[in-house]
């Protein structure tokens, strides 16, 4: 791989650059209300409904409404909020989702009034390095909410969200590192064009392009699982998870601030897709064969829309799982994490290093690294299963059913196990109304009085 050129960055004049500042805060605003709207069509669609449309065409105007109707609610606080970082933590998340896309690329080289340039805003050596860093201050935003808000389910909501967040940042930095060592940088820019070089399979150049979705599959799909994560997304949407936390960190926010953090969801959202896109599936650039048999769809002003395009993808991914899967228990998302994607990523890992320089080194390949290293995998990997075997069963003390069962022993109520019986409590046991007898019993009894 040749060096970093960044001629091009660094050198547009000032119009430009506020151009693309501009260019790029309309397009993520307009996006946002495109998705909402787009989200409730989709989920409409799987669920046999017909979603928004009553407000404009195809109810388009419906996600416009909600938006006018954010910014002209009523705006308050709890009286005993922190008002400083109450109104803090919105603008921290929304400042975050906006600065990501500053190394994200949207197509190639083109000119613009007379002046070459490139179709993103900025890149440097570790570009992707910044959009991690910028999702960690993003992160202050939800915890802030949550304790500056002074209610017990913000806080619980801004903890969970938090160990959420930081988790899964951990299993997605992971699969970024399998790319850095696959293309040998971490600018954004310098990605897509490594997943350009053309791959020939079984000595066939037919114009196949090395995206990293089929070369590095572990590293892509624990990309999408980490994304859903990152994001607060169904069905790990547990930060906001309404029948636990009422709306989590979120719950005492309304009006213009809560506007932000609606916005920046959706901006995350498109975040993640927009770095799978450049990351995995060949950024800007044409699919196959469309590259081959209609080259010039694959150059200049084309980027942006293959680029658009895929990132749409990505969003249709967002809104079926939501309409699909059940909340995962918080638990069980927390075990997926720390207990499989990480150590996965670290074996794939340790796999692609070796297998890059094997590929690399003569003297490394004819001598026992590889062998060894091979080893240690095929060692981590059974730890992992036996690890993820089930327990044996066990046998359970049998309960005593000959005494009675307190509910309340515990200062909760609990229900009985199989057998137990609930006592008779006075006060709490509703007095049953006596029986009255059946009409042909009480005629034979007035009968029989008389």
């Amino acid at each position: 791989m040749s060096p970093l050129d960044l001629s091009l960055f660094g050198t547009d004049p000032w119009w430009l650059v506020l151009l693309k500042v501009v260019v790029l805060f309309v397009l993520l605003l307009v996006w946002t209300i495109f998705n909402v709207w787009y989200e409730r069509r989709l989920v409409g669609k799987m669920q046999h409904r017909l979603g928004p449309i009553m407000n404009g065409p195809f109810g388009l105007f419906q996600a416009l409404a909600d938006g006018a109707k954010l910014l002209l609610k009523e705006d308050f606080r709890p009286s005993k909020a922190s008002g400083f970082l109450y109104t803090l933590a919105p603008i921290i998340s929304g400042t975050a989702a906006f600065t990501a896309w500053a190394v994200i690329p949207f197509g190639g080289e083109v000119e613009i009034f007379g002046v070459r340039t490139r179709l993103q805003l900025t890149d440097m050596p570790v570009s992707t390095l910044v959009i991690l860093a910028v999702a960690s201050v993003g992160i202050y935003g939800f915890v802030l909410a949550g304790w500056s808000s002074s209610s017990p389910y913000s806080l619980l909501g801004g903890l969970r969200s938090s160990a959420q967040m930081i988790s899964y940042e951990l299993s997605m930095g992971l699969s970024f590192v399998a790319v850095f060592l696959y293309a040998g940088t971490m600018s954004t820019s310098e990605v897509v064009e490594a997943q350009a070089r053309p791959l020939a399979p079984f000595g066939l150049d037919i114009g196949l392009q090395q995206w990293y979705w089929l070369l590095l599959a572990p590293s892509f799909v624990i990309y999408v699982i980490s994304m859903v994560g990152e994001t607060n997304r169904a069905p790990f949407d547990l930060p906001e998870c309404e029948s636990e936390l009422v709306s989590g960190h979120l719950t005492e926010y309304t009006g213009f601030r809560y506007a932000i953090y609606f916005l920046a969801e959706y901006i995350n959202m498109a975040t993640v897709s927009a770095v799978a896109t450049t990351l995995f599936v060949g950024g800007y650039h044409a699919p196959w064969p469309i590259n081959v048999l209609l080259p010039v769809l694959d150059q200049g002003w084309f980027g942006p829309l293959w680029f658009v395009i895929k990132v749409q993808l990505f969003i249709s991914l967002f809104v079926w799982l939501r309409g699909t899967l059940p909340r995962f228990r918080y638990d069980q998302f927390m075990d997926l994490g720390w207990k499989w994607m990480i150590p996965i990523s670290v074996v794939w890992v340790m796999a692609i290093a070796t297998i890059r320089i094997v590929l690399t080194d003569e003297q490394v390949r004819t001598g026992p690294l590889p062998w060894i290293v091979a080893a240690i995998v095929v060692v981590v990997l059974v730890a992992l299963l036996i690890a993820g075997r089930e327990p044996p069963e066990t046998e359970t003390e049998e309960t005593d059913i000959g005494e009675p069962f307190d509910a309340f022993a515990g200062g909760f109520p609990v229900p009985p196990m199989a057998g137990q019986v609930l006592p008779e409590f006075a006060g709490v046991m509703r007095a049953q109304p006596a029986e009255e007898p059946a009409p042909a019993a009480a005629d034979a009894a007035k009968e029989a009085d008389s």
